[in-house]
């Protein structure tokens, strides 16, 4: 893997910066503060996702709300280019994972999830976040971490980066295998039907001998069972029919009863009926009598009329109408009275004018004497006839009042006779039609009571055919067929029962000899398996060893050429021995043997070097099967003096050491950036970091 180019948006003091990078040893150097650092945790942050503490506050940039990083590197030929996004969410910053983008050339190859991100990110390097931060990415202070740590400390967190500790887990892990199939081996000696087999065989065969016998039995029962059943369906039939004999009496006797019944009821409605038909021809007799006196009563209302001089011949209507012209005939009458006594009024004061004055009453002309006496004699004369004339009116309209009056009451009793006549002759139609239904009825009935005796003496006769004793006897027979058979049938069900039982049994028993038989089996195969086990562990016990001197072997060849490579044959030469816990001495050319932590500064610090670099290749090539290809160091000059040259022996010998194919190293000395290939100088100004590329 070699990064060609890193962006930095709002990344701790960077606001943008683009930082290129070259094949060879690439140094970053500046001032305290200038941003340095804060590229190489970019790194870590685009290319794993997860912070380094726990959370992101360290690298947001204070006064932003978001922050982008994209790195463009190629592996094996092809470029690739991945980006993610920080997000500031109140007091908390995490990932914006939309913005989470993995290209190979032009091609999105994974997106949005880390997880799918980190899988095609170690298909394609080999690297995951654990191999990166404790071999690819050297921090500042910790180059000589594992210099400085026990050795049974760093023996196993290298066993760990080597693998070997897989070794460990799975002896441990197999030890817990070994116990529970040593456990399960125990359980099966003390099953019963393991230890039982023979007593289950034993039972076995005599379960089968007594299942034979109930065979052999109810093969027997069911011949004697099939003739008790033939023998039970014969009494049945016979039973049945006998039965159905009784049924059919008991249905004859009901019809007796229903027939009795009837022409009891029948008897009772002819003498109803009797009863009824004499009250009906009383009741038409009444009727018709009361019908003679009312038209005895209209004929003398009508000679009443006929007297009175109107014909009663006319209809009702007509004789109301002629009695109302009495009232006119009256007031005609009283008019005429009325005016004859206006007219003697009117003479009287004409008389009594006369006597006193001599003048005409109506001409108002004198009048003579002998005139006036004759005039007053005439006027006298004409009022005595009217005065006749008034009573003779009035004996008129008296006799017409009579008249009226009795005319009137002769035809109210005929207006009030006549209906009652229409009704009583209905009445004498209805009661003599309701006679003649109920004499035709009481016909019937007597008909249909003849009917019900000849029905009765017929039925009693075939009543009277019927033997109840035939059908006790059949019964009896039919019982004792019955309870032989249940006899016989509960004994079958009771022998069927217990050959189910026999069958259930000897499932259950060649089901524990067959499950005892697996136990005896998977037994012998546990014993087997504890055996290959035990020697799996041992194996694994002993080639953990022999892999880590291997390990160690290797390790101390990649330190020495990186250690000669860097002292570049300057100097007294530092063989290096590294023992069992990966812990490294130093051995002078006298044959002395020193271990690192009473080695000056310088050489501490050039054999953490070495050391690192060698681990890194070693672990590197066994994990991904290549060397380590990119190498990131952060200020590697700690307890590096110019004065004796070692700042520079450092950058010569990173600067001549083509093993790996990129480095990049973070410093504040000038001196070491010299010695670089490519250099990038950081500045800082305002807050603000500046990038530019000197080499």
């Amino acid at each position: 893997m070699r990064i060609e180019i890193i962006q930095l948006e709002n990344i701790r003091s960077h606001v943008k910066s683009t930082v290129p990078f070259a094949r060879g040893f690439n140094c970053l150097v500046g001032g305290l503060g200038c941003g340095k650092s804060s590229i190489l945790y970019a790194i870590d942050f685009v290319l794993f996702g997860d912070p380094l503490g726990r959370s992101y506050d360290y690298l947001l940039r204070e006064s932003a709300d978001s922050g982008k990083v994209t790195v463009q590197f190629t592996q094996n030929g092809k470029s690739y280019k991945i980006s993610r996004e920080l997000k500031r969410h109140g007091k908390g910053i995490s990932q914006n994972f939309d913005e989470l983008k993995l290209f190979e050339d032009e091609n999105l190859i994974a997106n949005i999830k880390s997880d799918a991100v980190a899988e095609q990110l170690k298909a394609i390097t080999g690297l995951d976040k654990e191999l990166f931060r404790e071999i690819v990415w050297v921090r500042q202070e910790r180059l000589k971490e594992l210099l400085n740590a026990r050795p049974r400390e760093r023996q196993k967190r290298l066993d760990e980066l080597f693998g070997l500790s897989d070794y460990e887990k799975a002896w441990s892990n197999l030890a817990g295998y070994q116990r529970e199939y040593e456990g399960e081996k125990r359980a099966y000696e003390k099953d019963p039907d393991v230890v039982g087999m023979e007593k289950l065989n034993t039972e076995y065969n005599r379960t089968v001998e007594e299942f034979s016998l109930i065979e052999i039995e109810l093969q027997d029962m069911a011949k004697k069972l099939d003739g008790a059943k033939k023998a039970l369906e014969k009494a049945d039939l016979k039973l049945k029919k006998l039965e159905e004999v009784k049924a059919l009496t008991e249905e004859l006797k009901q019809k007796e009863a229903q027939t009795q019944a009837n022409l009891t009821n029948v008897e009772d409605a002819s003498a109803s009926l009797a009863e009824k038909i004499e009250g009906k021809k009383i009741a038409v007799e009444n009727l018709k009598q009361r019908l003679n006196t009312m038209e005895t009563q209209i004929e003398s209302q009508k000679a009443e009329l006929k007297e009175s001089g109107i014909s009663p011949d006319q209809p009702l209507e007509a004789l109301r109408q002629y009695i109302a012209t009495f009232d006119d005939q009256i007031a005609s009458l009283k008019g005429e009275q009325e005016a004859a006594f206006r007219g003697m009024q009117t003479d009287q004061k004409r008389i009594s004018s006369l006597s006193t004055e001599n003048r005409c009453p109506l001409c108002l002309q004198p009048l003579t004497g002998e005139y006036k006496n004759s005039l007053m004699q005439r006027i006298q004369g004409e009022n005595n006839e009217r005065q006749k004339t008034i009573s003779q009116l009035q004996r008129d309209i008296e006799e017409l009042q009579q008249i009226k009056n009795k005319a009137n009451l002769a035809f109210s009793n005929l207006q009030m006779f006549t209906p009652r006549i229409g009704e009583l002759k209905t009445r004498i139609n209805e009661e003599s039609q309701a006679l003649a239904e109920l004499s035709k009825e009481f016909e019937e009935k007597q008909k249909l009571e003849n009917e019900l005796r000849m029905q009765l003496e017929t039925v009693r006769a075939e009543i009277s055919k019927f033997d109840i004793t035939e059908l006790e006897a059949a019964r009896v027979q039919r019982e004792q067929a019955f309870r032989q058979y249940y006899l016989l049938e509960s004994e079958l069900r009771t022998k069927e029962s217990r050959k189910k039982d026999l069958i259930r049994r000897l499932d259950e028993i060649k089901e524990r000899i067959d499950q005892a038989q697996k136990k005896i089996e998977r037994m012998e195969k546990i014993v087997k398996v504890v055996g290959i086990i035990g020697g799996i562990r041992d194996a694994y016990r002993s080639i953990q060893p022999k892999l880590r001197s291997e390990f160690v072997k290797v390790l101390r060849n990649f330190v020495q050429q990186v250690l000669d490579s860097l002292m570049g044959g300057e100097g007294p030469l530092i063989n290096v021995l590294i023992d069992e816990t990966y812990t490294p001495y130093v051995k002078s050319e006298s044959g002395v043997e020193r271990e690192a932590s009473n080695l000056s500064g310088g050489e501490r610090t050039l054999l953490a070097f070495a050391y690192r670099l060698g681990l890194g290749q070693l672990i590197i090539q066994s994990r991904t099967g290549h060397g380590l290809s990119m190498l990131l160091l952060d200020e590697p000059t700690e307890s590096l003096g110019r004065e004796d040259g070692s700042i520079d022996r450092l950058a010569e010998a990173i600067s001549r050491f083509k093993a790996i194919e990129q480095i990049i190293a973070v410093t504040h000395s000038e001196a070491f950036a010299e010695k670089a290939e490519h250099v990038i100088r950081l500045e800082k100004e305002a807050g603000v970091s500046k990038v530019s590329v000197e080499k």
